[in-house]
């Protein structure tokens, strides 16, 4: 989920307050096309009611005559100050005060002065400047100002005005709060995801960095020792102290330094590809899906202490799976083994990727749709492609078993596996395809002609 800035039309249609990004000080606001339209139209509904209750003010006999004589300016004057209530609503709502217990004009400009006092203002000052408003106004209606027959009507009418529009100010403050809220939440979380999706990326390069420093380490190793023994070898025989190599025991060990210096070097242009993509990735930082599952995607590393995982161990990976109660149906399409016990001809780090591949599928699965079956078929031939499809019916196809419940994720298995593949040049695909969630991985599987070692 990506939040845009607010558009030039966004702007004209919204209040202004809503366009700033959050809780604004409304001295510093300025008016929206929006604002100004309402403002002209309260204005003029303002002035309207102001001269409608004009002649209805001037035939109050039984009022003293500078109390008549000052109604119509003082509803002016309350009309010409609805310009002023976005930027001071309380000092409007409390100089409106004896002109709303005074007057009868001032009646239209009066709602808008207490909508605007609910609206603008928290609720307990606002809900003080009510009763004030109140205290002035209900004494003069019931005592002086309202011929003693009507006064109780014109008393519960004045109750029932203010009320109204207080509440529907109050009503309209808590909505745009909300708004608010909710677009500080959404920007806040875009942040969130934006910032973990950077550090699992980062965590991801150091982790095949470290594999990669592992590996190549490993190569160099064994040409230096290669090397040195042919050396060793030739001097022993220049000395006259050993038999000559015949030119098989030479050609195997050229073979075995030609075979791992192409692979170190292969391995070393991974690395630089990725740490070359750092800057510009971390720039840009794409966001990712929200919720994808598994675990952080890291590689394993070649300390030793285990066998790296490749497709020999996928039967295990399966067993362990329905071992944790997972339903699993494994189909295997793979040319014959190169020596009938080992590895297929396919490098390392790609029989590796699949292998996450299918552990990634597995744990989504586990996660997301817990006691559902799961499918996985992983099918490959020399010099085409090895893909791997991970299936399970979507998580709303059945309702889990009594005990089942759905594991949250981090969201970084996915984008883990996406890194691995980029770096192989492979592809990653999967989303619902016909009731069923789908995790299609394609790596491509080079020609032994490469001089890609058997897995190991």
């Amino acid at each position: 989920m990506t939040i845009h800035p607010v558009s030039a039309l966004t702007q004209r249609l919204l209040p202004g307050e809503l366009t700033t990004g959050g809780p604004p000080d409304p001295r510093q606001v300025r008016r929206s096309a929006r604002d100004w339209v309402v403002d002209v139209l309260l204005f003029g509904w303002a002035v309207l009611c102001w001269a409608a209750l004009l002649q209805q003010a001037e035939a109050k006999e039984y009022l003293p005559g500078w109390l008549v004589a000052i109604d119509p300016p003082l509803g002016a004057l309350a009309c010409l100050s609805l310009w002023l209530r976005r930027r001071w609503p309380l000092g409007v709502a409390l100089a409106a005060v004896p002109a709303a217990a005074l007057t009868d004009t001032v009646v239209g400009a009066l709602a808008v002065i207490i909508f605007n006092l609910a609206l603008r203002i928290p609720l307990r000052p606002a809900a003080l400047v009510l009763l004030l408003h109140l205290a002035a106004t209900l004494p003069y209606v019931l005592f002086y100002g309202v011929p003693h027959e009507e006064r109780w009507t014109v008393a519960v009418f004045v109750l029932i005005f203010y009320l109204l529009f207080f509440t529907w100010g109050s009503a309209t403050r808590a909505r745009r709060q909300l708004v608010l809220k909710l677009r500080e939440d959404a920007v806040r979380a875009q942040a969130d995801h934006e910032r973990r999706l950077a550090d699992v990326r980062r965590a991801e390069r150091r982790a095949i960095a470290r594999e990669m420093h592992d590996v190549l380490a490993h190569r160099v190793s064994l040409l230096s020792v290669h090397a040195g023994a042919l050396a060793y070898r030739t001097r022993r025989t220049a000395a006259g102290e050993g038999a000559a190599l015949d030119d098989s025991e030479i050609a195997e060990s050229a073979t075995v330094i030609r075979d791992n210096a192409h692979q170190a070097l292969e391995e070393l242009r991974d690395v630089l590809h990725v740490l070359r993509e750092d800057e510009k990735e971390e720039a840009t930082c794409p966001a990712g899906r929200p919720g994808e599952a598994g675990g952080s995607g890291a590689v394993g590393t070649s300390d030793g202490a285990r066998p790296q995982p490749d497709l020999t161990r996928l039967g295990e990976l399966v067993d362990e799976a329905r071992a944790a109660g997972q339903t699993v149906r494994f189909d295997q399409e793979l040319p014959e083994r190169a020596d009938g016990e080992g590895g297929w001809p396919l490098r390392p780090q790609l029989q590796r990727t699949a292998y996450r591949a299918v552990q990634e599928g597995l744990t989504n699965a586990r996660k997301h749709a817990p006691g559902s079956p799961v499918q996985v078929r992983v099918a490959g031939t020399v010099g085409e492609e090895l893909t791997v499809r991970v299936s399970n019916p979507l998580p709303g196809a059945r309702e889990p078993r009594r005990g089942e419940a759905e594991i949250p994720g981090a969201g970084a298995g996915l984008t883990g596996l996406r890194e691995r593949l980029e770096i192989e040049g492979g592809t990653l695909a999967y989303g619902p395809e016909n009731g069923r969630f789908m995790l299609l991985v394609r790596l491509p599987w080079p020609p032994p002609e490469t001089g890609y070692e058997a897995g190991p």
